[in-house]
């Protein structure tokens, strides 16, 4: 993976966030709210590490090479796309599974970035 000559990502100001959308994923209602949250912090991270683009999709073309779990992250993206576009979203057809899915993208593709720290082995 290639480190960027850009700013340093304070991930402790991630983590913080990242800690207080997991309270979201407690109630199903709550759900939509946690991927919005997940996906902007994404894209704020991208933003930070340089990634050149006009939306959050040309930011991850532009990041796939230094992202893991590329294609994970793209489905948590489109995912929150989903849940966007669908302003009438019947939170009944939310799956759990899928929520799970797209947080772990979001998670994963932040640690990439030095956005959030990896779990010590």
């Amino acid at each position: 993976m290639r480190i960027l000559p850009r700013r340093k990502i304070k991930a402790a100001d991630y983590t913080k966030r990242w800690k207080d959308l997991q309270s979201l994923c407690v109630q199903r209602k709550t759900w939509p709210d946690a991927i919005k949250e997940a996906d902007k912090l994404l894209t704020k991270a991208l933003k930070k590490r340089g990634y050149k683009g006009k939306t959050t999709g040309e930011r991850l073309v532009a990041a796939q090479h230094d992202l893991k779990f590329n294609e994970e992250v793209w489905f948590s993206h489109k995912y929150y796309n989903k849940i966007k576009e669908d302003k009438s979203i019947d939170l009944r057809k939310l799956k759990k599974k899928d929520v799970a899915m797209a947080l772990v993208g979001f998670r994963e593709a932040l640690r990439d970035l030095g956005a959030l720290e990896r779990p010590h082995d």
